[in-house]
């Protein structure tokens, strides 16, 4: 037998650690790795092969809160069997039973002998032992790697129940006498090798990332239902049992994304600085002449930021959850520095789609029913006329903004009164007021909880968080973050017919931009067809041209929309206020929250606290929709 490589001394340290309840990241003496986060009642195992040529698949498990790669078998001898008995008995007398899911990859000839259609589909072989497996987890497995999809292609499945004194795989970590004293249980996940090239043996690295995502989960899962029913401790759900402690890859990855983030304002950069006066222009030539909009320099190199954004190394972020949303934001940056290289440009319009995505015909459907049912004539104001101008307005913000500073300190959100910016817009926390608005007295709850209520709020909601990729927004944040701010002017009872009308003819202008109409067409339509005010019509169409093609104002009504129908569902609302994120990321966030990750938010909309906010957060999940909404109490 080969030489111990892993020495008594090492695992006797390692076990110690664990008894003081230190987190254990070590490398194992051969060339593998130790992670225990915490103790935890199973222990996720990949043993490298001889000649350790089987590229990919340690990244499998990587980023699991309790995992050994083990060295390969010529570099180990009876060190590595030593350190994972000691491993299972630490943990069974923890937890009354312990849990080994071991995993390898099926050889790669299987691959070559598949046609091209199949090499791609994940497959995968769960084998257990006939005398009593552990079922529950067995299933709970097999469930979830079903759900696994790669490349459009479904994961085949197959369980294999081993008798007892059967002979047994290489691939086993711990004996049948053992495991039996320690009440442990094993199981073994033989992986197809999709995520390589059965040739080259080189990693597709798009493609094993998306299957770590599925295997993270599934982990998960197995492990979870296998505590609940095999071990002396009852927790929440499965994603408790995750990873709670990153290496500083992780955190400088991070902190690295929100500096390019932070070191632009998409929105402001796009915004023309001249629209009072293209108003003014337009208007003298009798509405016939397309404006010209001038913008603000760019106080940034997009190339160079670019080249900032592809240095940051994320490929060592390794918990799946992290790994995804950093993607993403990167891939968002991307399209963003994309937009501002090619603003006032054509090209501008098709990264505008890349970024917040067609407007469906289903969309302006619904903005073309809003719009006919809520006619001109039907919206017209009644009641006091009064209006708020930018001082007065700017007054009232800065006393909500200070009722939000008392709940949590740290706030330092300015008001700034501007000559160039067009209504009201939320930058980097701080809340900029057009100097020419004015604001109806029966719209201004509705504008503070949308502005201050919604958008400030989150900001520092994210910023009271170990990620900063809260408060700068994930990717694709904010289509939630304009449902969520217009459905809080319902909330505060003054969402109104002209304010759906506005989000719909929003919709129905990008939509025939996206028609390929022009600025001039788009106004007449807006003017003449569907009743709006001059002024209003050119507003509208100057947000949607802006930069050359802007689709982001139709994102309104297509937030709230879908934002209604998560709540019909009956999902929590609190969660939606923890930072800037999107619907789809709140699996995510609930994941990072069970982990004791992300903290509770400090600060909770102020309407949220209204006698009433239950009645209509229950109406709307019995399914009050855009027009029951409007005016109801």
């Amino acid at each position: 037998m080969a030489k111990s490589k892993i020495s008594r001394e090492f695992t006797d340290k390692i076990i110690q650690s664990l008894k003081d309840g230190k987190r254990i990241r070590r490398v194992i003496p051969g060339g593998g790795r130790l992670h225990i986060d915490r103790c935890l009642p199973f222990l996720i195992v990949y043993k490298k092969p001889a000649g350790n040529n089987d590229n990919g698949t340690e990244k499998l498990i990587k980023g699991e809160a309790s995992y050994l790669i083990a060295p390969p078998p010529e570099k180990t001898g009876s060190g590595l069997t030593r350190l994972i008995n000691e491993l299972v008995k630490f943990i069974s007398t923890e937890y009354d039973a312990c849990l080994i899911i071991n995993v390898w990859s099926a050889e790669s000839k299987e691959s070559r002998l598949l046609n091209d259609l199949e090499i791609h589909r994940p497959s995968f072989k769960i084998i257990a032992s006939r005398l009593s497996p552990p079922s529950e987890a067995l299933q709970a497995l097999e469930r979830s790697l079903r759900n696994i999809k790669i490349l459009k292609r479904t994961a085949n499945v197959e369980v294999i129940f081993q008798d007892a004194g059967q002979k047994n795989t290489a691939h086993k970590v711990i004996s049948q006498t053992t495991a039996k004293n320690l009440n442990c249980f094993s199981i073994g996940l033989e992986i197809s090798p999709i995520y390589r090239d059965p040739e080259t043996n080189e990693v597709f690295p798009l493609l094993i990332r998306r299957l770590h995502r599925g295997l993270s989960t599934a982990f998960k899962k197995c492990a979870f239902e296998f505590t609940r029913n095999r071990t002396n401790r009852n927790i929440a759900n499965y994603m408790s049992l995750g990873q709670r402690s990153f290496v500083k890859s992780v955190w400088d990855a991070d902190k690295k994304l929100a500096q390019i983030s932070q070191s632009f304002d998409f929105l402001l950069q796009v915004t023309p600085v001249n629209v009072a006066k293209a108003w003014k222009s337009f208007r003298k030539y009798h509405y016939e002449r397309v404006p010209v909009f001038y913008y603000r320099p760019h106080p940034i190199d997009p190339a160079i930021l670019k080249r900032a954004l592809y240095k940051i190394p994320l490929e060592k972020v390794e918990d799946a959850t992290l790994s995804y949303l950093f993607q993403e934001k990167r891939k968002e940056l991307d399209r963003q520095l994309s937009l501002l290289w090619d603003r006032g440009r054509k090209e501008f319009y098709y990264g505008s789609l890349q970024l917040y995505g067609r407007v469906s015909d289903e969309l302006a459907g619904t903005a073309q029913e809003l719009l006919d049912f809520f006619s001109d004539k039907k919206s017209k104001r009644s009641g006091s006329r009064k209006n708020l101008n930018s001082e007065a307005f700017a007054l009232r913000a800065r006393e909500e903004i200070a009722a939000y500073k008392e709940a949590y300190p740290q706030l330092n959100s300015r008001v700034e009164i501007r000559q160039d910016t067009v209504g009201l817009l939320v930058s980097k926390g701080s809340l900029l007021v057009s100097e020419d608005i004015k604001i109806p007295l029966s719209r201004v709850e509705a504008l503070l909880s949308h502005e201050v209520g919604t958008h400030i709020l989150t900001y520092y909601n994210g910023k009271s968080q170990p990620f900063e990729q809260l408060y700068c927004g994930l990717a694709g944040y904010d289509e939630l973050q304009e449902g969520l701010a217009v459905l809080s002017e319902f909330l505060v009872g003054q969402l109104n017919p002209n304010r759906l009308r506005l989000l719909a003819g929003r919709v129905i202008a990008a939509h025939k931009m996206q028609k390929g109409e022009g600025f001039i067409e788009v106004f007449h339509k807006l003017k003449y067809e569907y009743g709006f005010e001059n002024k209003t019509s050119f507003i509208i169409t100057a947000r949607i041209f802006r930069g050359g093609g802007l689709i982001k104002d139709a994102i309104y009504l297509r937030g709230l929309i879908k934002l209604l129908a998560y709540l019909k569902q009956g999902r929590k609302i609190d969660t939606l206020f923890c930072g800037k994120i999107a619907l789809e990321h709140v699996p995510m966030i609930e994941d990072l929250q069970a982990r004791e990750i992300l903290k509770k938010p400090p600060l909770t909309p102020r309407y949220m606290q209204s006698a009433d906010i239950e009645k209509k957060l229950s109406a709307l999940r019995n399914g009050l929709d855009l027009k029951q909404m409007v005016n109801w109490r």
